[in-house]
């Protein structure tokens, strides 16, 4: 059984976690297939946005801990240098929107991973766990980085140290979430996101989105340089034409991505 299923349609590439008998819980084999997924989303020119969801009853549980355990485990530092941390950084990497559908628990490293994409959804069924502290140790796939600048110091320590399991709608409501769906409208909601997505300009959310990413660590002089820098090469984009002449001719624009 393949660990990440992929499928395109529509200029959307769906990304399924696959092994629900676990969970979704990450071992190295479906780690590896979630990267290798990722970097054939970033060749693939038809693709204009990811769509990351899991099979089954959970998104993902996090670490499988059956793997750490035996002689021959890996050790974290392996796991998080080779497994999980390229997986956020090929999220963040990629000039393209993903969106991910939270369709169930979302615990650990699952957790991280769903909040590092670009656009995040739940279903009202679905949870989020900061499980680390349960198994003694501390958040990390850019936990740390993200929930707080999310959500706020206060809640984000919270959550890490006490462990403790919100919903979906808590999740919307706190802001580390976009929206929370109720179980039976929240695939097609989650995908027509993904949809809309790829018929907008790709090019200039891939820029929107990276210039998001210096705003982590930039004070206003420098986001300002960077935001002209950003939007000058937008200027220069086939589809910023087209939407130009089309908001001349009071039509609706038809984006390439380019």
């Amino acid at each position: 059984m393949e660990p990440v299923l992929v499928t395109v349609d529509n200029q959307v590439a769906t990304l399924s976690l696959n092994r629900p008998s676990v969970y979704n819980s990450f071992n190295r084999d479906m780690a590896l297939a979630l990267q290798n997924a990722l970097d054939q989303c970033k060749d693939d020119e038809e693709i204009r946005a990811v769509y990351l969801t899991g099979v089954g009853k959970a998104f993902c549980a996090g670490q499988d801990l059956q793997e750490v355990l035996g002689e021959d485990a890996p050790s974290l530092e392996v796991i998080l240098q080779q497994h999980l941390n390229p997986i956020i950084q090929k999220i963040r990497a990629l000039q393209k929107p993903v969106v991910c559908a939270v369709n169930g628990v979302a615990a650990g490293a699952g957790a991280n991973i769903a909040i590092a994409c670009d656009i995040t959804v739940a279903s009202e069924k679905a949870s989020f766990l900061q499980a680390f502290v349960k198994i003694g140790l501390i958040p990390d796939s850019g936990g740390t980085y993200l929930l707080p600048r999310l959500i706020g110091w206060q809640r984000a320590a919270a959550l890490m140290m006490l462990g403790e399991k919100i919903s979906a709608k808590e999740a919307a409501q706190m802001g580390m979430i976009y929206k929370a769906f109720p179980t039976d409208t929240f695939e097609k909601e989650a995908r027509d996101i993904a949809e809309r997505l790829a018929k907008l300009p790709t090019a200039a959310i891939g820029l929107t989105k990276r210039a998001l990413d210096y705003s982590f660590t930039n004070d206003l002089d420098k986001q300002l340089a960077i935001e002209e820098q950003l939007q000058t090469t937008a200027g220069l984009s086939s589809d910023y034409q087209e939407g130009v002449q089309a908001f001349v001719e009071k039509r609706k624009p038809v984006f390439t991505g380019k």
